[in-house]
């Protein structure tokens, strides 16, 4: 029995949005060329990183809980398989990266470009991850309830 159910669907969007948010303003700001700006957007990025990696440690505890009680078909459970192994990737990648950017430098300094593709590495992993558990979802029905009269016309 699961305490409050459907936490992994609803947790899931907050670290892509918060790291989507951290790409955007780390990007803006080490391409601007206006300081203040640059070390305004710098800081909000660092944030929003930080608050998104967070917010990946959580979603994969709501992941790993939604899991635990599953009873689905082998391709399915293969799917949930690679789903969890590019969170578990995907999270450690952001949790560095935090640690990185929040405590290795002033978070108000222009990230560098070393960084920077890491980043979006880890980005592009955080979609693909965001994909394999949208596949979970709509191609193998996991996590879905069916109505009793789902089948009647």
């Amino acid at each position: 029995m699961t305490l409050i159910p459907g936490w992994h669907p609803m947790v899931v969007h907050f670290p892509l949005a918060l790291v989507t948010t951290a790409v955007a303003l780390l990007l803006a700001a080490r391409l601007l060329r206006q300081e203040r700006l640059a070390a305004t957007l710098a800081t909000v990025g660092t944030w929003n990183l930080c608050l998104g990696a967070l917010a990946a440690m959580f979603a994969i505890g709501t992941g790993m809980a939604a899991a635990m009680h599953l009873e689905v078909s082998p391709a399915a459970h293969h799917a949930i398989s690679l789903h969890v192994r590019w969170a578990m990737f995907t999270t450690l990648g952001l949790v560095l990266l935090a640690v990185w950017r929040g405590a290795g430098t002033a978070q108000e300094s222009r990230p560098s470009w070393i960084f920077m593709i890491v980043l979006l590495g880890a980005f592009a992993a955080l979609v693909v991850t965001g994909y394999r558990g949208g596949q979970n979802v709509y191609r193998f029905g996991v996590g879905v309830l069916m109505s009793a009269d789902a089948g009647a016309p």
